[in-house]
């Protein structure tokens, strides 16, 4: 891990530019230090092993100290101040300071206050650190850092209060008893992820339950019932799977924690998140433009806040219709020895996350890069999976959402619904938030 990080450090510390807010224009700069940043963040949040909504959680915070510092003296972009409720005023900075240190530097700060691993965090910033030093004088290398280290305490003071603290003092969840019901699932059998994260405080919903999708099918072991037909689908898909079907539901797998079982030997493999994936589609795209780094932070953040939401509404549902993923209904009623590709997650099935959050990001993505967005997809590939092509976000998404069919982990209403309730959170957020002025 820790060499991984030092890699991509030196990287960072290549790509480093010199802009002093006050001095030099701002709208060429490099967005260089903002996506190794976020590299080193995201290498953070798979060696911590955080749950897909935490890790949502962690980048959005980070980001969005990043892009109050990064907006500073350009006109072109909106504070959120005054768009997301209760968000501190963050004034400029009264004398010159780097920006693209103090954007990198409050982004570093507020993701080490978040995570576990706040020792290789500490070792990154302090050898960015080294290299502006070297660079500006000591007043302004000071300056700099202390207008990071002001912004970022502001977002962490900000933070604390979305009610993630009350989330980890509450007893451990208790299964629902009765037929239908979701129930832990092989190999581990996992307890519940986040039961609670429709408490946490959202950006742009007005409640976690805004875009409650429609109920999922009546459960039945009848095998002339919807839901029966639902489950046998699941099974036959899973059966008949072609090369592609099964390449892609291991593309967008992005499992942060896979318990592998051969014989009597356990190992876990981590992988990127569903929010780390899609972050990292929108650095993809930020680089292809050459966006300078303010639009690209801003296309992280209004992808985060996105994120974010995505994950709140869907988790608001999973623990209301908690519903019986398609492994243990199978393994019940249709075939005992049957397995999915695809590990399932420890959640309820309804609605599908991967398809909530996939196309909440899609539609904010598309709004801000274009409907027909040509991109090749290299997120997976330090994980084993080659590169692949998209001609746009939502056929991404579109893609994303059908491969939890494919990896045998949720019934199709999961996916359909899921995919309208993350297009009605992707227009929210672009509805109650913007970035760029022009």
């Amino acid at each position: 891990m820790k060499k991984s990080l030092h890699y991509i450090l030196g990287i960072i510390l290549i790509h480093f530019t010199q802009t002093v807010y006050g001095q030099q224009d701002k709208s060429n700069q490099s967005a260089a230090p903002l996506h190794h940043a976020h590299q080193v963040l995201t290498s953070i949040t798979i060696h911590d092993i955080f749950s897909p909504p935490v890790a949502s959680r962690i980048y959005a915070y980070a980001h969005l100290a990043a892009y109050e510092t990064f907006i500073k003296g350009n006109d072109s972009y909106y504070s959120l101040q005054g768009q997301l409720k209760e968000f501190p005023a963050i004034a400029a900075p009264q004398q010159p300071v780097s920006i693209p240190l103090a954007g990198v530097y409050a982004f570093m700060l507020t993701g080490k206050n978040l995570i576990f691993s706040e020792k290789t965090m500490e070792d990154s910033i302090t050898q960015v650190i080294k290299v502006y030093k070297k660079q500006l004088s000591p007043k302004a290398f000071q300056a700099s850092l202390a207008y990071g280290k002001m912004v970022s305490d502001s977002i962490i003071s900000w933070s604390k209060k979305d009610h993630y603290a009350d989330t980890r003092k509450l007893r451990r969840y208790d299964f629902v008893k009765g037929e239908g019901k979701w129930v832990a699932t092989p190999p581990v059998y996992m307890a519940a992820i986040e039961p609670h994260w429709r408490m946490i405080r959202p950006f742009a919903l007005d409640s976690s339950a805004q875009f409650a999708p429609h109920p999922p099918t009546p459960f039945s072991k009848d095998k002339n019932s919807e839901f029966y037909k639902e489950a046998y689908h699941v099974y036959h898909t899973r059966n008949t799977l072609t090369p592609e079907q099964t390449a892609i539901a291991n593309f967008w797998d992005c499992n942060p924690f896979a318990v592998n079982v051969h014989g009597h030997i356990n190992y876990a493999t981590k992988k990127l998140s569903p929010g780390g994936h899609w972050l990292s589609i929108a650095g993809i795209a930020s680089q292809k433009i050459n966006a300078d780094i303010v639009k690209t932070s801003a296309a992280y953040t209004l992808t985060a806040i996105a994120l974010f939401d995505g994950f709140i509404s869907c988790w608001d549902e999973k623990f209301r219709s908690n519903l019986i993923r398609p492994e243990s209904y199978i393994n019940s009623y249709i075939d005992e020895t049957w397995k999915p590709l695809l590990q399932t997650p420890p959640f309820p099935e309804y609605t599908s996350g991967h398809s909530v959050i996939s196309t909440a990001s899609a539609t904010v993505l598309s709004n801000f890069f274009g409907d027909n967005f040509l991109f090749t997809d290299t997120s997976e590939i330090p994980y084993g999976y080659p590169a692949r092509t998209f001609t746009s976000f939502i056929q991404a998404c579109n893609e994303a959402a059908i491969s939890r069919l494919y990896g045998g982990i949720h019934y199709l209403p999961a996916i359909e619904q899921g995919q309208i309730q993350g297009k009605k959170v992707g227009e929210q957020v672009l509805r109650k938030i913007k970035l760029q002025k022009t």
